[in-house]
Parts: C-alpha cells; structure tokens; sequence
C-alpha cells in the first residue's frame, strides 16, 4: 500500500465517516434493510464461510463490519484523490457480499451520498481476488481497521488462507448434492453446472436452515456449516 498514506490517517477519517453516516436521518433504514434477508441473497461462497452461519442472528454484527471496512475505503478514496484501485482496500469475504447488499439500496444510498457529500466505494472489478477475501492479518486494512477501532471481531474477518479452505470444504458438502465450481488457473469466477431445483427442502452439511427458509440453487443461502479445525 501507499507509502505517503498511513494506515492512522486513513483511519482517522474513516471514524469522521462513519459518524458522518450514522448521524444521517436514513441510517436506520438503511441499516434495518440490509438485515433483512431474502431468497434476492443467494450465496454460496460468501455467507456460508462463517462458522454456523445464521442469516438472522449474523445480520447486525456482519453490518457494522461492513460499513466500517465501506468508511475505510471511502477514507481511502477521498485521501487518494479518487483511486479506485487503492480505495478497494483488502477486505474478508463476508463483509465483500454484505457490501452488496448495502449498495442494493440504491435510492437511500444516493440520498445520504447527497446529503453527507461522501462517495461510498465499491468496485468488483477494482478488487484482487474473488469476491473479496484477500485480507491478511497484519496488512494495511488490518492496521487501519485496529487504529480506527481496535480488534477485528474474528467471526468475520476471515483471512485468505481460512476462507480458501472453508471454500474447499464447501465444495465437498456441495458436491455431495450435485453442485460443483469450475475454476481456471489463475481465475477465480465459479460456475455452477447442476443444482438443486429452487423451492426444494434440506440442510446443507448439517446445518439447519435457518429463518423458516426453503434452500435455492444449492441450498446455501442460509446454512449452518460447522467448519472443522486444522
């Protein structure tokens, strides 16, 4: 990362962000629709990589991580002069996929971005890696995100060597029901060629579903996978 840029910088102004925010008169709105979880957030590679993952009892804990990883970028972006690449700071991929659902409430969004007259950032194609995860304990995000506000809540900040291997053990499980990623050298997007069919009922590795749900695609969306330990 930048040498003129220091992680305390960035993190000083990450906090005037989030404040900025959260002081915002459609925070809780916007806060309130992020954790409301629907069949829209199928995910099979993001989510699912927290241990025993539960949609609902997860929700608030993953939003304050994300919005506070978002204030960090944002800090980045305004200290850089605007570089997307450097404002897409290394991030774990539970937050990465939260993010999405933040930014899908477009019309609020673009209000408090009016209104605070802050730039939220979030480039997929700015990012290195698939879908986040190559946050590294100890690395620029890591030291700004512990200036700004002290330890990470691990549940979430998986680094990139974990969230590989959770990934491995989810391609088993997902194996098992027909379900497998198609991966190139060097590439990282997965394709899916035989799924469950949408509406069908189960758990996934062992997990109840969680919220009253019925599974889509390969029924991830709301698994409790116990990942084992190495």
């Amino acid at each position: 990362m930048s040498t003129l840029i220091q992680p305390e910088a960035v993190a000083a102004r990450a906090r005037q962000i989030l404040d900025t925010w959260q002081a915002d008169e459609e925070w809780a709105r916007m806060r309130s629709s992020c954790a409301k979880y629907s069949s829209d957030w199928t995910d099979c590679y993001g989510y699912p990589i927290i241990h025993a993952y539960d949609a609902v009892a997860d929700a608030p804990a993953l939003f304050t991580e994300t919005v506070r990883v978002l204030a960090l970028k944002s800090a980045m972006y305004e200290l850089t002069d605007g570089d997307e690449k450097a404002a897409e700071l290394a991030q774990p991929v539970p937050t990465d996929v939260m993010s999405h659902a933040l930014t899908a409430q477009f019309t609020v969004l673009s209000r408090i971005q009016q209104r605070t007259g802050i730039r939220f950032v979030h480039a997929t194609d700015m990012e290195d890696g698939f879908a986040g995860g190559t946050w590294r304990l100890g690395d620029f995000s890591h030291q700004a995100y512990r200036a700004a506000w002290g330890p990470v809540n691990e549940r979430y900040w998986i680094d990139a060597d974990e969230t590989e291997r959770r990934r491995q053990v989810l391609d088993e499980v997902c194996a098992g029901i027909g379900v497998t990623r198609a991966r190139k050298e060097g590439s990282h997007p997965r394709r899916f060629r035989r799924g469950v069919a949408s509406g069908s009922t189960g758990s996934f590795g062992g997990g109840a579903i969680r919220s009253g749900s019925t599974p889509s695609l390969c029924g991830c969306t709301h698994a409790g996978v116990r990942f084992p330990r190495v």
